[in-house]
Formats: structure tokens, sequence, C-alpha cells
């Protein structure tokens, strides 16, 4: 199995927070996510990966040296899915890619899907699932028939997970901005690109300062899915990095996390709070609702 992670977006939906850092290194439970994303491709046997950057290149590949045998794809220009994707065949064997993009956290079994497409006859293959607020892509007898509304066609989600064959990825342009769904529209027309559902596993889209803590909301009060693993100790619903430091009379409201290095000063009050590596919390405040980067950017979600 070949594969890439495609971590190369500004994240502008959820500044301004990603203009600190890239979406893609996010902690997730006290962890990168693109570290929880390149350990899952790892599980299943996956031979060779790329991980595509731009917006913040520098920190994707320091994040990237803690796995030495992942190819670091760097543009210079933001290329699109389809642009990036061209690029990557220079590094490819001449079998199926698994693309997957760097912003999503779920438990989608990659091996089962992969293999599913190896043996289906598919160009492309598309993990989608039922889910309202990102129903896009028309489907009918396990294929796609377009990603805009076609009368009478159930509409499902794309999980942002596929896997396309060498030849496919060879038909765009060199050297330029494709959207890849520009591509897949052809081919869905000439009915060569199938699904799998993947409906009842974890999947978020970690698109916006909302969603990003609801996930932590869900995952620490016991809603989410536990196969999710959290670096540090519990305390109640809290998860606390082992360096973590939490002065007296400081109250952990609810459910939160707390980085590595994080200081939390004397009678401070947290809740529903995801407080990044090295913040400095000063004694006495109140904080609820709010992503803690230590970078003066803080503000609470929006309810």
């Amino acid at each position: 199995m070949q594969a890439i992670i495609l971590a190369a977006g500004f994240g502008t939906r959820l500044r301004p927070y990603t203009l600190i850092r890239p979406k893609p290194l996010f902690p997730i439970l006290n962890r990168p996510l693109l570290h929880r994303l390149l350990d899952m491709l790892a599980a299943v046997g996956c031979r060779r990966i790329i991980v595509n950057c731009h917006h913040l290149a520098t920190q994707v590949r320091d994040a990237l040296g803690l796995y030495p045998e992942v190819i670091c794809q760097y543009e210079p220009k933001i290329l699109g899915t389809g642009g990036s994707l061209r690029l990557a065949l220079n590094h490819l064997d001449d079998e199926p890619l698994l693309v997957m993009n760097g912003d999503i956290v779920h438990s989608i079994d990659l091996a089962a899907f992969y293999t599913h497409h190896c043996c289906s006859g598919n160009m492309v293959t598309m993990a989608v699932h039922d889910c309202p607020r990102f129903n896009t892509v028309s489907v009918a007898h396990d294929r796609v028939l377009s990603f805009q509304p076609v009368t009478g066609a159930q509409r499902l989600a794309f999980t942002g997970i596929h896997v396309v064959e060498p030849q496919v990825l060879a038909k765009i342009p060199e050297h330029s901005f494709f959207h890849i769904i520009d591509l897949y529209q052809e081919l869905a027309g000439r009915g060569r690109v199938g699904i799998l559902r993947v409906d009842g596993t974890l999947w978020r889209d970690i698109g916006t300062p909302e969603d990003y803590l609801q996930l932590h909301g869900d995952l620490l009060s016991g809603t989410g899915d536990k196969e999710i693993v959290g670096a540090g100790t519990m305390q109640g619903n809290w998860l606390l990095a082992e360096n973590a430091q939490v002065a007296g009379g400081v109250e952990l409201n609810d459910w939160g996390c707390l980085g590595h290095g994080v200081q939390v000063g004397e009678g401070a009050r947290l809740a529903r709070c995801v407080v990044w590596d090295g913040a400095v919390i000063a004694p006495g405040s109140r904080i609820e609702d709010a992503i803690v980067t230590g970078k003066g950017i803080e503000k609470e979600a929006e309810p």
C-alpha cells in the first residue's frame, strides 16, 4: 500500500489558530493529528507515505522528524488536490494510491477500504457516509453519479479518503492548480467512480473552532470513540500531559486537555478548554469554551 496525506491547506475557517499552526498539527488529545494519521497508515502496513505541505511548511517538516521514512513533498505554491497528487506521481509505484485529508479524525478501516478498491475494478473509490451537514455526493448502486444534485439519487458525504489508480493521476496537468473533483466528475459520468459506505465509524472534520472543541468534548466525556487514545493521564474528564503543572486552588470543570509543559496558575478556573503545549495560564483566570494557544489569540468558541 502507498498513501499520501494532504497537509498543504491554509485552514482559513480555523483562523486565527492556523496562523500559528497548520491544521494537521492541531493536537487531538495532546497528540498532533498528523502523527495519529501516520500511525494509522503504519499499522496497516503502508510502506510508502507522502505528506505534502505549503502553509507553515517548516512546522510540517519538523513534525515529520519522528518519521524519517515519510516523503515530505513541499509545494512552493498551492496546487489543489489534483495538482498535489500529480506531483506525487514521481514518488509512486504503479499501483493504487490511498489519499487522505490531513484534517480529519476517523477510525475507518484503511486496509479493508484499500482491499475493496483493489477488488472492485474502479478507477477511483471514495469512502462515503450519511452525514447530512456534508451530504453533497449523488450516488446510486455503489457508484458516484455526480458531485451535484441528481433527481432521485441519494446524497452522501465524502470522507476525504479515496483510492485512485495511477493512470488517473497521469491525466492531471503538471505543475498547475487543479481540482481533483473536476476529473472525478468526468470519470463518474462514465461509471468509473465507486463508493464504499463507512457509516458507523468515527469521522470528524476539525474545520472550525467549534468542531475542534466538540470533538474533544465527545472524546473526553465518554461519548466519542474509545480507540482515540490520549497522551497523559485522566483527572475526571480532563486529560493532563505528564509534565503539565497545576497550582493550588485550580478548578478543572466539565472536560478539557492540558498539553505538554502547560502551567496553570493558582485559583484559575477552566471549563471545556483545549490548552496547547507550553501555554501559561495566569492565576485567577476564568476560561471557558476556548482553545488556549499561549500566543495571545485566545477567544471563546461561538455558542
